[in-house]
């Protein structure tokens, strides 16, 4: 069975070849943010209890988390080209979820 030629270039192509290593190591990761986000879950509800508020501080960090896990989601999904932090800047992460909160809003 032949591939026809634009298959076979598309086959050729690096920067999908990188794209899907990339897609490799995030699977990764995200695999070890998952559990710091169940982490996260799990702190807010002992504070809960024990102050009858969530904490601040790690309010703060699940937001974050939140945001790298959905800057993560649209590379993989592919719809984002931008490959997310460690391979980018952080504050990447947080402008995408900044401008889709803005995007919700309207």
């Amino acid at each position: 069975m032949e591939l026809d030629e634009e298959t076979s270039e598309n086959l050729k192509k690096i920067s999908t070849w990188k794209r899907i290593a990339f897609i490799l190591i995030f699977v990764v990761i995200i695999g070890v943010v998952r559990t710091l986000l169940w982490v996260v879950v799990l702190l807010q509800i002992v504070s809960a209890l024990l102050t009858g508020s969530p904490n601040q501080n790690v309010l703060g960090f699940g937001q974050k988390l939140s945001a790298y896990i959905y800057h993560i989601l649209l590379f993989l999904t592919f719809n984002n080209d931008e490959v997310p932090f460690p391979f980018s800047d952080w504050n990447l992460t947080e402008a995408v979820s900044e401008q889709k909160d803005i995007e919700l809003r309207k």
